[in-house]
């Protein structure tokens, strides 16, 4: 089967087409034909080795695993033989935790998994990025703070991967959001349920004198130290990436001020009911997905530039 691999940390430019062994289901996987998947952020930091702190986990001189990719979405093809939830032919989407390589033709995934059929009204791309900004921003909103009724979140990157979805979350427990992103997407982040929308180019919400419960920083773009000042007394800022600057925070301020510095690795705390739960919410139709371009698996470097510079629209698909 082809698969996109990479054999060093660098530039998009490292990344290959080449044919590898195609996997066979163990008695408890499912074989999948990816159709779709998508390219995020973690994808490209995991790629060029920076923040360096993603060594800790990739490998310091290179990586440990030649693959990316953790969203397959697809068609059964293949079930081992004690599988009882899956049939060939079946429509699923799923997360690998334990492996990558979701950006390839086939990948399996065991049958006590995060996976499940996918929706009926999404195309595969779309329910990659579920699995993505969907189980990411419930973690954080449900879990971590347990955002209530009226609050109010502001939310940075709002027309992002994880920033759509946050937005409509934030609405569907009731909070009252503003979502921060450029001139060209804010119809798109009103048009998904954000009370308030400020504009970065020309406004800077850190000094409108406003302050909220929590503001939700889902593409590293502020600082906690930036945003304390718009944090009410108990606010809590959240960010998606990791980096010392914020270990460092979070240390501090757990034990000391009222106001809280948090990141969270959330796809530790996946579960399938996590994705049972969304499934139901985007069939009926409170939830969707945000695609900002589809790629072939061949332009898999162009795809990962565009994600680079920081300015798409919801998701970038792969297509195989």
């Amino acid at each position: 089967m082809k698969a996109i691999v990479y054999q060093k940390y660098g530039s998009p430019n490292v990344l290959k087409i080449k044919e590898v062994e195609k996997p066979s289901p163990k008695d408890n996987e499912i074989l999948i034909r990816i159709y779709e998947t998508i390219v995020t952020s973690t994808d490209c930091i995991s790629r060029r080795g920076t923040p360096f702190i993603i060594r800790f986990f990739n490998g310091f001189i290179k990586p440990k695993n030649s693959m990316l990719g953790h969203y397959p979405s697809g068609e059964v093809e293949a079930v081992g033989k004690n599988v009882k939830l899956f049939k060939k032919g079946d429509q699923v989407f799923g997360f690998s935790r334990d492996s990558l390589g979701a950006h390839a033709e086939y990948k399996c995934l065991p049958e006590e998994g995060i996976i499940g059929l996918k929706p009926t009204n999404m195309t595969y791309g779309e329910a990659a990025a579920v699995l993505y900004g969907g189980l990411t921003a419930l973690i954080f909103l449900r879990d971590k703070i347990k955002i209530q009724k009226g609050q109010k979140m502001l939310i940075v990157g709002a027309a992002g991967g994880i920033g759509t979805f946050a937005v409509q979350l934030a609405k569907y427990y009731g909070a009252e959001v503003t979502g921060v992103c450029s001139t060209k997407n804010l119809d798109l982040v009103k048009s998904l349920g954000a009370d308030h929308v400020i504009d970065y180019t020309t406004k800077d919400f850190a000094k409108n004198g406003n302050t909220y419960d929590y503001i939700f920083d889902t593409v590293g773009k502020s600082s906690f130290l930036r945003c304390k000042s718009s944090l009410k007394q108990n606010g809590v800022y959240l960010l998606t990436i990791p980096t010392l600057s914020i270990m460092l925070q979070m240390l501090w301020t757990s034990k000391f001020g009222s106001k809280k510095a948090v990141f969270a690795a959330t796809s530790f705390a996946w579960t399938q009911n996590d994705l049972n739960l969304l499934k139901g919410l985007i069939e009926s139709g409170k939830l969707k997905s945000v695609i900002d371009r589809s790629y072939p698996m061949e332009q898999i470097s162009e795809a990962h530039k565009y994600v680079e510079t920081g300015h798409k629209k919801g998701n970038v698909v792969i297509t195989f």
